[in-house]
């Protein structure tokens, strides 16, 4: 289950609350994975440099909101006003590889990341998915300048060996502020078309639909009915079109849509595809507006979408399991075993984590697998990890081998329990009762300011 957002902040910190837009209130099964895309985050110089520097405010506010729950910043990308952030559930890490990110530059000529394109792609269980996240050019007369860009940014080269390019991935997903508007129609008839909740009268004169069926490019990519209100241009902190004195004409200009590479192979193909052929399909579940949200003149756009794999991947590269029962007391040991073809690396290493941890860096420690070996065999090896290196409070942890050839986590272990160190705790209620005695019996005794 894929929940994918877009959104044009305008400038704006992250809102107080994100519930309804991620979805954490639904009684369904939980999401394996968010995709968020974000347009128009604050890109200030001085904010680009620091963010450059330290995650920036809408990262760390996910990150806040997400691992609690179990989801890890898998990656992310960011040009100037455009990122793009991806975040899974634990238990799909070991089967998610070869993580590649690339950004476009399409403002001014090329020179300006200010509109664009950034892009994270990947394997997952074996199958190659994209994601990319667009800002493209605004205003209603340059549709073509939106086409040209699209295609340019489809044209870019992932860095590495035998990645492919973006329209040879099984799945594409396109989205973001793609700035097509409603061409012809006058803003009454627009703005009385919405008040009627007649939307399909304005399909037609979309400017994306109506690019669908004329670019052979865009053919293949497949979106869901605009079954929703026009999503710009909005006053701030209200469901109210534009009352400025511009007075926009509304526009679906946030959008998802998706592309399935076997279903553009397969569809002059007559009947039902056989199984071979359908080894990853695409659901939208819902595709919705969130009126509610009311910090930019944008509405986010969510797609919630059911990926049906068959499995190429179904083990993990590596195993890996905490020896025994762990204490911040003492040292403790790793086992772990690695599938014959695993191209393992002095640089990699196994991580420590809290079991809420936010992203890859955010170990507690780590081992190298190399340097802290300690007994090795054909089925197992063992890595020893210091006692010093523990947090003597204990809690719930997990272990993570890294593998820097494949740059991302290959194994992870069952969570598990370390024991407090009993010293630590014995200090602690030490320090707690002698702090109750030294505090004065009466005001008397307390130094006036």
């Amino acid at each position: 289950r894929l929940h994918l957002v877009t959104w044009n902040v305008g400038t704006a910190s992250p809102p107080p609350d994100v519930t309804s837009l991620l979805q954490l209130d639904s009684l369904g099964p939980t999401m394996d994975m968010y995709v968020i895309g974000l347009q128009e985050v604050n890109s200030r110089i001085t904010n680009f440099l620091s963010d450059l520097a330290f995650d920036d405010p809408w990262s760390i506010f996910f990150m806040t909101v997400l691992s609690p729950l179990g989801y890890i910043k898998l990656s992310s990308v960011r040009m100037q006003g455009l990122l793009l952030l991806i975040f899974v559930k634990h238990i799909h890490l070991p089967f998610i590889r070869d993580i590649h990110t690339h950004y476009t530059r399409t403002g001014l000529y090329g020179y300006w990341g200010n509109k664009g394109g950034v892009t994270i792609r990947m394997s997952l269980y074996g199958h190659t998915v994209c994601f990319m996240n667009c800002h493209l050019p605004a205003h209603m007369e340059n549709t073509e300048q939106r086409l040209d860009d699209f295609e340019k940014i489809l044209e870019m080269q992932f860095e590495g060996e035998n990645i492919p390019s973006t329209l040879d991935h099984d799945v594409l997903f396109w989205f973001g502020d793609l700035n097509f508007r409603i061409a012809d129609y006058g803003i009454h008839f627009v703005r009385e078309s919405i008040n009627n909740k007649r939307y399909n009268l304005l399909w037609e004169k979309d400017q994306l639909n109506m690019a669908k069926k004329k670019e052979a490019f865009l053919q293949d990519f497949i979106e869901g009915p605009l079954q929703f209100k026009p999503t710009y241009k909005f006053d701030l902190y209200s469901d109210v079109y534009d009352t400025s004195e511009k007075k926009r004409k509304p526009a679906w200009t946030d959008r998802i849509l998706w592309r399935v590479k076997n279903l553009c192979q397969h569809t002059s193909k007559e009947g039902e595809f056989s199984e071979e052929e359908q080894a990853i399909s695409v659901t939208l579940n819902n595709y919705i507006s969130h009126m509610s949200y009311g910090i930019s003149d944008h509405k986010p756009v969510t797609g919630t979408f059911g990926l049906e794999l068959k499995p190429l991947l179904s083990d993990p590269l590596v195993t890996l399991n905490p020896e025994g029962e762990w204490s911040a007391e003492r040292d403790v040991l790793i086992s772990y075993s690695a599938v014959p073809e695993f191209p393992s690396s002095a640089w990699d290493w196994i991580g420590l984590f809290k079991v809420t941890f936010r992203h890859v860096n955010d170990y507690v420690t780590y081992a190298w697998v190399e340097d802290d070996e300690v007994s090795s065999n054909k089925d197992s090896k063992q890595v020893y990890m210091s006692a010093a290196e523990i947090p003597d409070i204990g809690g719930e942890f997990l272990l993570c081998y890294y593998s820097n050839n494949l740059q991302s986590i290959v194994g992870i272990s069952q969570p598990f329990q370390i024991q407090p160190n009993r010293t630590f705790l014995e200090k602690d209620i030490t320090q707690e009762e002698n702090s109750w005695t030294q505090r004065p019996d009466n005001l008397e005794s307390r130094e006036e300011f």
